[in-house]
């Protein structure tokens, strides 16, 4: 990613979670409904805002983690690098550059163990330079997600989807990548109908 160029990051605080939950661990469905993890990173602070710059105590991924989550029945993961990303939005744009040039693997603060007990997985993030940020990777190659239905989600300023089904694709061998959901950032607090008509496409609704 050039200085300059469009990145969306997301969140300051987790999205609520059964008391009974433990931090950073996915709260456990119901045993009746159909397995369903939502896992995403995000990153707030200083973001692109239609050419400028806006500062955003909940960014546009945790947005729309939020509203896909009061609508289906899943567990939420929220992935947090062990190296928290910058406030600054050049900072956060030049270290991205860096670990897109070098084939990073950004390290994961309280990974997830396994995600056997899932069948279908929901990997929301910004779009940075075109694609996920790379702790996603980091992600998807520490746990199988043979025989899982991956869907990929988007927070972008002008790439869409990006490079996600194509990069989960690869990192995910064995998965079925199913029609994903892009949602320009900017917009994403109205996107109601929008996600919606996504979920009822998908089937998770």
């Amino acid at each position: 990613m050039m200085a300059g160029v469009p990145i969306l990051g997301c969140a300051a605080s987790p999205p609520a979670r059964p008391s009974s939950a433990p931090a950073n661990q996915p709260a456990r469905s119901s045993p009746a409904a159909k397995p369903i993890l939502l896992a995403y990173f995000s990153r707030a602070g200083e973001n692109y805002h239609y050419g400028g710059r806006r500062n955003l105590k909940v960014a546009n991924t945790e947005v729309l983690t939020q509203m896909i989550s009061r609508r289906i029945d899943c567990d939420v993961h929220r992935i947090e690098p062990a190296d928290p990303y910058p406030d600054d939005y050049e900072e956060t744009v030049a270290r991205n550059v860096r670990e897109q040039d070098a084939d990073a693997r950004p390290a994961i603060a309280g990974p997830l163990p396994t995600i056997d007990r899932y069948d279908t997985v929901l990997l929301a993030s910004p779009i940075w330079n075109v694609r996920a940020p790379m702790i996603m990777t980091t992600f998807t190659e520490s746990l199988s997600f043979r025989g899982k239905t991956v869907f990929p989600l988007t927070t972008y300023a002008m790439s869409g989807l990006g490079t996600t089904e194509r990069d989960y694709a690869a990192s995910c061998p064995g998965a079925t990548i199913a029609e994903g959901l892009a949602v320009r950032g900017e917009e994403v607090s109205s996107a109601q109908a929008e996600v919606d008509a996504w979920l009822r496409r998908a089937g998770l609704r």
